[in-house]
């Protein structure tokens, strides 16, 4: 059943057919990618309902639905979230980005500095800042009705007590933190209206309103720059995801905006994909 399925994928244009595969199996009998492999290796029999049900579940990734929608959960960092239909999943050169928010809030000698998500999505990056700086105050914004369902349930299930989730657009978020924030941290929608993504699992599946940021990608990225000039203290942190092609531009916006220290960080395939800069 194994190799049925990773040849199944792997027909269907499926990068990590195996991989995905074993997650699929794994999912179905509650089992890790490691004893699903065992269990191969053993040539351990599979129940009926059992291959019926993992047959179906590749199907339906053979037609590109995400993995993680299948199975309705993301690993990010040390979490496992809740995600599907409505919100964006997280991706693992977000952890990269996420990692630098950390640093900066480590790095803080407030005793509890204060960070803000904005834009958060599935909640991955707030409570990644969150579990992992566990003497922070994290606070995060989401405006997608469809989203915001998964967002709570995430911050529910992780119970992060430094958390805080709001419904807010992010644009007016948080008046009562003004000037107080240590990180400001966005993944805002960058790609431009009419460019689109290769992938078909982002292109038919992820959420429009997590992906599009007006004619040339950077209408949030506006934004983010603005509420972070008033989220901010002087010599706070902000750190905006992007598009591999876009750090220049965003550098020279920020630059306009007044920001200090404008810098573009390479994620591990060593695309851009962070830019930084400090609060006047």
């Amino acid at each position: 059943m194994r190799s049925l399925a990773s040849q199944t994928l792997a027909r269907a244009g499926i990068e990590d057919a195996e991989v995905d595969a074993d997650l699929l199996i794994g999912h179905v009998l509650g089992q890790s990618r490691g004893q699903v492999q065992a269990a191969a290796i053993m040539g351990t029999a599979l129940t009926a309902a059992d291959a019926s049900a993992i047959a179906a579940l590749v199907d339906r990734r053979a037609k590109r639905e995400p993995l993680q929608h299948i199975t309705g959960r993301a690993p990010f960092r040390s979490l496992e979230l809740n995600v599907g239909p409505g919100v964006f999943v997280p991706r693992p050169e977000t952890e990269g980005v996420a990692q630098i928010a950390i640093d900066a809030l480590r790095s803080m000698a407030d005793p509890e500095p204060v960070g803000v998500d904005l834009g958060t999505g599935s909640g991955a990056i707030a409570l990644a800042m969150a579990t992992e700086v566990p003497h922070a105050r994290v606070f995060a914004c989401e405006n997608s009705p469809d989203a915001f369902p998964w967002t709570s349930r995430n911050f529910a299930e992780v119970g992060a007590g430094n958390a805080t989730l709001v419904f807010a657009d992010l644009a007016e978020a948080f008046p009562e933190l003004n000037g107080t924030v240590a990180v400001v941290v966005s993944n805002p929608p960058y790609i431009p209206a009419d460019a689109i993504p290769r992938d078909p699992e982002v292109r038919l599946f992820d959420p429009a309103h997590a992906l599009y940021g007006g004619p040339d990608g950077l209408d949030v990225v506006r934004l983010v720059s603005q509420t972070g000039l008033r989220l901010l203290r002087a010599g706070g942190v902000l750190a905006i995801e992007h598009g591999e092609l876009q750090g220049a531009e965003i550098r020279a916006l920020l630059d306009a905006d007044g920001w200090r220290a404008t810098a573009t960080h390479r994620d591990l395939t060593t695309r851009d994909r962070t830019t930084t800069a400090l609060r006047p």
